[in-house]
């Protein structure tokens, strides 16, 4: 079995310490390699799933879990191929249907057959929104924080800053990266420094790819979409128009002050009382007027325009 570095691993429990709740964790074995999973809240109650975004790691939620807990048993993933306890020593992940195969076998392990809720960030609201695809029986409701290619692309402009650091990214360089994306808005320094430190294991990220048209318009579970108004990877404006335009069940929570990489940490307080309200909600019934035909919303905007000149 691969080994994980010792500073990695001092790290991820260091993170794991701000937990404000006592964590059960379990590594389960399958088809992929070993996935960890970090566990809380009551151990009777409807489970939450939440996925980190890329380059994070589960920790990355502790802000967050203390709103879910009192009603609701945590479940969260380290990404299979990303930074994390999990171990991707097996099999090819074989794209999205691989990694959809890879949470029903995870889910499986841990007897959770009836989902509350799936959450998920920026590249884990990728996975969420393909697994409720894959699986809608399975799903009750679905949550995105500034999802990446589920709605609309990724902008041209966070592509060519974004794309090079995957290759020979430097601490430094990420450093400029991301207080570009934010605005120069301080990060979470603990979160930054855990997501630069190699944890020694293999790396194997799908590429997102967006759902088609069709397919959002015949998703039915209640989603609730949290945009980012001030985030570099993608127009909010646009976002929120495609989500509330194609699915028949969806609820919009805009963060003014947020950027991509600071949700869900620096905004955690707001994001936590948000999905503690939906979870405990009556579900909204589906809208009558969700529009059908392709997408339109794909057109850059003035103010995207004028934003990509500054960049």
């Amino acid at each position: 079995m691969t080994a994980l570095r010792q500073d990695f691993l001092d790290a991820y429990d260091a993170m794991l310490g701000r937990w404000p709740v006592s964590v059960d964790s379990v590594d389960i074995p399958g088809r992929l390699g070993t996935t960890h999973v970090n566990m809380c809240g009551a151990a009777d109650g409807p489970a939450v799933v939440l996925l980190h975004g890329g380059g994070a790691t589960s920790t990355v939620w502790y802000g967050v879990v203390g709103d879910l807990v009192e009603h609701h048993r945590v479940y969260a993933i380290d990404a299979i191929g990303d930074l994390g306890r999990s171990i991707y020593n097996g099999a090819p992940i074989g794209g999205a249907a691989g990694l959809v195969a890879w949470l029903d076998e995870v889910l499986d392990a841990v007897h959770v057959t009836d989902v509350a809720a799936i959450a998920g960030h920026s590249y884990g609201a990728w996975v969420a929104m393909r697994y409720t695809l894959h699986a809608p029986d399975r799903v009750r409701r679905l949550v995105l924080l500034d999802p990446t290619e589920c709605f609309i692309p990724v902008s041209l402009r966070y592509k060519l800053r974004a794309i090079p650091l995957m290759v020979r990214g430097s601490t430094d360089s990420y450093r400029s990266f991301y207080r570009w994306e934010t605005r120069g808005r301080p990060l979470d320094s603990q979160w930054f420094e855990l997501a630069m430190t190699k944890s020694g294991g293999k790396s194997g990220l799908v590429w997102p790819k967006r759902p088609s048209s069709a397919q959002l318009h015949q998703m039915r579970t209640p989603t609730l979409v949290f945009v980012a108004n001030r985030s570099r990877q993608q127009s909010a404006k646009r976002l929120a128009s495609v989500a509330r335009r194609t699915l028949a069940r969806v609820e919009i929570e805009a963060v003014p002050e947020a950027s991509h990489f600071t949700l869900p940490t620096v905004h955690a307080p707001e994001i936590g009382a948000a999905m503690a309200r939906f979870l405990l909600s009556a579900a909204a019934p589906p809208a009558a007027n969700v529009a059908s035909g392709p997408d339109t919303d794909a057109r850059e905007t003035e103010s995207d325009a004028q934003e990509k000149s500054q960049a």
